[in-house]
């Protein structure tokens, strides 16, 4: 029998995301118009509605549909702002930021998600994202500086350069800490170099290369 994806989306942004107090219109609408069954792999295009996170290879996931919707309801993206996404993946959630931004610059250490997510974005229309194969933790240097930064794999700390590449009163989105208890935190800019911060859920990612906690020796 075949799927009825439009119901789908729309049973998952009411019934799954919106009772997780993901209430901004702006993100429900990006949520409902961006076609998630598009942006996973074919085996799991039945799941890409359900609330689980979903396997892309090298050790990362999809994030769930509430995750997502509360990252974007967090960031507060406006129309005028430069978003910087470290961790790509499946392209599902740069695409739903360049609905609510001017433009996206979507960074992941691995060249085969980039060009999966680079065919999805353009068969989406989507035309104000680009993407980078690099390594952001360690050693890609943006050219600019951006309004909002969202870390879409988890980091042990937040690394230093990331804060660096933020415009004044920017904020950065991170799932930060030690699997499985990470906390998803908004660092948010105050000037002289200060920093607020806002602890907004918990949750269990995988970690974004060279951001793994230290290794711990038993003797």
């Amino acid at each position: 029998m075949a799927m009825n994806f439009e119901q789908a989306r729309q049973n998952m942004v009411e019934n799954q995301v919106r009772p997780w107090d993901v209430l901004d219109v702006r993100v429900l609408d990006a949520l409902a118009q961006v076609r998630r069954e598009d942006f996973v792999a074919p085996a799991h295009r039945r799941l890409a509605f359900a609330d689980v996170c979903l396997p892309m290879g090298h050790g990362q996931v999809m994030m769930k549909p509430v995750i997502e919707g509360r990252v974007l309801q967090a960031l507060d993206l406006k129309p005028t702002d430069r978003v910087l996404q470290i961790g790509t993946g499946s392209g599902f959630l740069a695409a739903c930021m360049a609905k609510l931004a001017a433009h996206v610059t979507s960074v992941d250490v691995h060249g085969d998600f980039t060009a999966a997510a680079q065919s999805r974005l353009e068969a989406a229309g989507i035309a104000n994202a680009s993407l980078v194969t690099a390594d952001a933790v360690q050693d890609w240097q943006p050219q600019d500086r951006f309004d909002a930064i969202v870390v879409t794999g988890a980091v042990w700390q937040v690394p230093q350069r990331f804060l660096g590449w933020l415009k004044p009163c920017g904020r950065l989105l991170a799932i930060r800490g030690e699997s499985p208890a990470q906390q998803a935190v908004l660092l948010t800019q105050t000037g002289a170099g200060g920093f607020r911060e806002e602890y907004l859920f918990e949750t269990d990612l995988p970690y974004l290369a060279h951001a793994e906690p230290p290794r711990r020796f038993v003797f």
